[in-house]
């Protein structure tokens, strides 16, 4: 069976092509268009800093519909003035026209260095070259999935089928991501953006509640550097091509286990991808006393530059881990949690535990490491992603603007 990618679910094109946005000669522009009028639901950054694609994101997606995507790299179009909107629209005015439909049925994103124009000849060479080159084979999918690159290291992308009654249904995804990674995406009033494909047939309110539960659990639980972008964007689109109705309680969940399978594994590949990143930092908190709680706790641990430096280094030194939940401003109590690090206790009900310093130190050089917290205070959990943090990463910040 032929590998899924975004184009996968029926009903859905796109294209890239390098219009010199970007320094290196990678795709740059790209589109991703449905062949009919789709429902759609996004989420967008809630910072109060936010580019001018965002803007018109929340317009535009106000009706629940959409027809496609446009998007640039290179360039984030935030902090730009009056210009910058004037050019999103822009944009969203030259997909259109390749698509055929209303300017208001195009989502704008843009990714890249803040507070630089625009440079309107070549995003409006580009898309229109971009439209010329529509197709719907995995090559083509791969194109779009590199254009929203940046300092990634690599595409990212994930897939499933799932049965819905007795059919089968597709749902798909991409992501950018690497740094300036702390999303704390909600519903319309280096970034984070992904785009989401369905063959399935979905009331747009029902997706938007769908679509902000995954986000929440998936690309607002990983943070490289805790930094929420001005331009971070989750779409999906759904094409209904495959003529199914999302409607009865057992296909709502069956679908909403495949969005959250599919945005997990995107979530995952960030934090795998994080910059100077040499591996991923699992950290479930269990049993905390309130959803909030276990949130506050998990991103506490996770955001902490000492417990990643540590991650970076092989230590094993719990107590960056312990100290990092207790001043996460919620309910806490030392003297009742439990502490393990790759499956060997190391802390418990306010005491350490004795362990072999030099066999778990060897333990945290596996590319993934798992930060067990439990809190016993309760039955809530959440798991977060991030990453260790690298000499790498500060090069490439240090670097990334000059």
């Amino acid at each position: 069976m032929p590998e899924l990618h975004l184009l996968s679910p029926a009903g859905f094109k796109a294209s890239a092509v390098y219009a010199g946005i970007k320094r290196r000669q990678r795709p740059d522009v790209g589109l991703l268009l449905c062949d009919t009028t789709a429902t759609a639901a996004a989420v967008f950054t809630t910072n109060k800093v936010f580019a001018a694609p965002i803007q018109v994101g929340r317009e535009h997606i106000a009706s629940g519909k959409l027809r496609g995507i446009v998007v640039n790299s290179g360039n984030a179009n935030a902090c730009t003035g009056r210009q910058g909107l004037v050019d999103a629209r822009r944009m969203c005015d030259l997909a259109a026209d390749v698509a055929g439909c209303d300017a208001g049925q195009i989502l704008p994103s843009s990714t890249g260095i803040i507070g630089r124009v625009l440079p309107m000849q070549k995003i409006e060479r580009g898309i229109i070259e971009a439209g010329q080159y529509l197709g719907k084979s995995s090559e083509h999918a791969q194109l779009f999935a590199d254009a929203i690159l940046t300092t990634d290291t690599c595409r990212k992308s994930a897939a499933v089928r799932f049965k819905a009654g007795r059919q089968t249904l597709t749902l798909a995804g991409v992501c950018k991501g690497s740094g300036m990674i702390g999303p704390r995406m909600g519903p319309p009033h280096a970034t984070m953006l992904a785009y989401l494909t369905t063959d399935a047939a979905i009331a747009p309110a029902l997706l938007r509640k769908m679509l902000a539960g995954a986000a929440d659990n998936s690309f607002n639980a990983v943070t490289i550097d805790d930094h929420t972008s001005t331009n971070d964007t989750a779409a999906i689109l759904a094409s209904g091509a495959s003529g199914v109705k999302i409607t009865t309680e057992r296909d709502r969940k069956t679908f909403v286990s495949a969005l959250n399978e599919v945005c997990r594994s995107l979530a995952y590949q960030i934090a795998a991808d994080g910059e100077g990143a040499t591996k991923v930092v699992r950290v479930e908190v269990k049993n905390a006393a309130t959803e909030p709680a276990a949130r506050a706790i998990a991103r506490a641990i996770a955001d902490s530059p000492l417990v990643k430096c540590a991650m970076h280094g092989n230590d094993p030194n719990w107590g960056r881990i312990v100290s990092a939940a207790g001043m996460a401003g919620v309910p806490f109590d030392p003297d009742r949690c439990i502490l393990t690090l790759q499956n060997v206790v190391v802390f418990r009900a306010g005491r350490p535990v004795e362990f072999d310093a030099a066999d778990l130190s060897a333990d945290l050089k596996s590319p993934e490491v798992c930060v067990e917290l439990n809190c016993r205070m309760g039955k809530a959990s959440q798991t977060f992603w991030t990453c260790d943090l690298s000499r790498e990463y500060i090069t490439i910040n240090a670097d990334y603007h000059t």
